[in-house]
């Protein structure tokens, strides 16, 4: 029988004696350490745990697995672990340097306070310093933040709280805080964003509700926003900002719709009184007021007041810049008003908005409008109206050329007898045009618009008065000077 093998195993004592629980879980922390190193922070984490559940009592462990906490963002958890650590250790600084860590990145500033308070007395006034310095400047941003609130300046609070978060990653407060106000300045669909996030961990956050509820509110969709309020109430009946939002909510809706039906009824003051108060109650619903002031250009345009009517729909446009139907109103109101370039610029904006052959037609006929209003009107010089005839056109030149002939003010002062002869060949201008059919259907289609003089800058307003008189079998003979290159004189007797 052959002998056995010896084998050189080739251990020790310590091989041979069984590890004790202190000493795998330091190899545990070990290889935590290790892999913490190298940033592998999920890995560090399961070595830690091991530890603590080998040595349950050991501070260390659980300020170790509190730093991996902190790194993969989870600082609720990371804060029960420094908590733990320092209950365990009451003198364990480090522990306390962690939980004010862990309450700065949650906002916990009353807690973070206390904790830094604490570590400095253990490890001297220049422990925890950063995190101090770090206090410091989220107390400073939260009291601007507050006053700004308070001030009603809403862009300012949200610059605040994304100050806020740079140093409180995890504040939910201050993201709800920010969701609130970006929700009054307009930006419903960040705001709503920021909420839902909330409601993810926990759907029944009152804040988050308001929030939703408000940017419900502010996008008209006043019965699901009516639900989310009556939620919030049920669950904190004391959250003053959702009762107030709910009471003006009801009372908007219901102005707005007593408005709405008193026009319906033609009753038109009554609607504009109805809608100029329903104007009074929520400055910061932008799109609701938008609507409203719309509401009140069409009641004033039904009442004449067209200068009203165009500044209700600059109030509309102000709050929303896309909005079609005001855009539309204002140019028909600029138009009226005479105002032609104001006219075209909104037609220009409609038209970029909308490429449609209606839209291309309007801007056309307001260029139109703009080219006509920059040339004479001869209609007004003769003092007629568009709709005049012929021999309307004939009386109103007669008439008008006698009164501002130069002969008739040859004694007048020199400064006088110029604009005298300015409007005597304006007069002629005026009817030359009008009194010939096509030169009038041309000047009714928009021509002549060259320049101020219609293309008639050699034009002889003596000319055409002559022949005026000519024709008409015509003479006037009243002594005196005369005009130069005139064929008659006026005497006044």
């Amino acid at each position: 029988m052959a002998e056995p093998e010896v084998v050189d195993l080739d251990l020790t004592i310590d091989d041979l004696v069984p590890k004790s629980p202190e000493r795998l879980a330091e190899e545990k922390k070990e290889s935590g350490n290790h892999l913490y190193k190298f940033k592998n922070y999920k890995g560090a984490l399961a070595m830690y745990e091991e530890a603590i559940k080998l040595c349950p009592d050991n501070a260390s462990y659980y300020g170790n697995r509190s730093a991996c906490y902190m790194m993969l963002g989870m600082y609720k958890k990371a804060l029960e672990d420094a908590q733990k650590s320092v209950a365990l250790d009451n003198n364990f600084t480090k522990g306390y340097i962690r939980i004010a860590k862990c309450c700065i990145a949650l906002g916990d500033l009353s807690g973070a306070e206390q904790a830094i308070c604490r570590a400095s007395e253990l490890g001297g006034a220049d422990c925890a310093s950063n995190e101090r310095k770090a206090l410091k400047s989220l107390q400073r941003l939260h009291d601007d933040a507050q006053r700004a609130m308070e001030a009603g300046d809403h862009r300012r609070v949200v610059f605040c709280m994304d100050r806020c978060l740079e140093y409180s990653p995890s504040n939910s407060k201050a993201k709800l805080m920010k969701a609130e106000c970006l929700a009054m300045i307009g930006r419903c669909q960040e705001a709503q964003e920021i909420a839902n996030d909330s409601l993810r961990f926990d759907s029944f956050d009152t804040e988050a509700i308001y929030v939703r509820g408000l940017c419900l509110y502010f996008e008209d969709k006043d019965e699901q926003a009516f639900k989310h309020f009556q939620q919030v109430l049920r669950l904190a009946p004391d959250h003053k900002k959702a009762m107030e939002a709910y009471k003006k909510a009801k009372l908007l809706k219901q102005k707005k719709e007593e408005g709405n039906e008193a026009f319906k009824m033609g009753r038109w003051q009554q609607a504009l009184d109805l809608y100029n108060e329903a104007l009074t109650i929520d400055k910061n619903n932008r799109k609701v007021n938008a609507k409203l002031y719309f509401n009140k250009a069409t009641v004033c345009s039904k009442l004449n007041q067209i200068k009203e009517a165009a500044e209700a729909c600059t109030a509309a446009l102000e709050l929303d810049e896309t909005y079609v139907k005001a855009l539309l109103r204002r140019a028909k109101c600029y138009t009226s008003l005479g105002e032609y370039e104001n006219a075209v610029k909104d037609y220009e904006k409609l038209y970029k908005i909308d490429k449609s052959k209606e839209n291309k037609q309007l801007l056309h006929e307001a260029k139109m409008a703009l080219r006509k209003s920059k040339r004479k009107d001869y209609y007004k010089i003769l003092g007629v109206e568009k709709t005049a005839s012929e021999d309307d056109i004939k009386k109103a030149y007669r008439k008008r050329a006698l009164v501002h002939h130069p002969d008739r003010h040859a004694g007048a002062p020199d400064s006088e007898r110029k604009e005298q002869e300015r409007r005597f060949k304006e007069v002629g201008e005026a009817y030359e045009v009008l009194s010939d059919p096509k030169k009038r259907t041309r000047y009714d289609h928009g021509q002549y618009l060259d320049d101020d003089t219609s293309g008639m800058a050699d034009f002889d307003a003596n000319m055409v008065f002559q022949t005026f008189l000519n024709r008409g079998g015509q003479h006037f003979n009243f002594g005196g000077g005369g005009m130069p290159g005139s064929a008659f004189t006026f005497q006044y007797g």
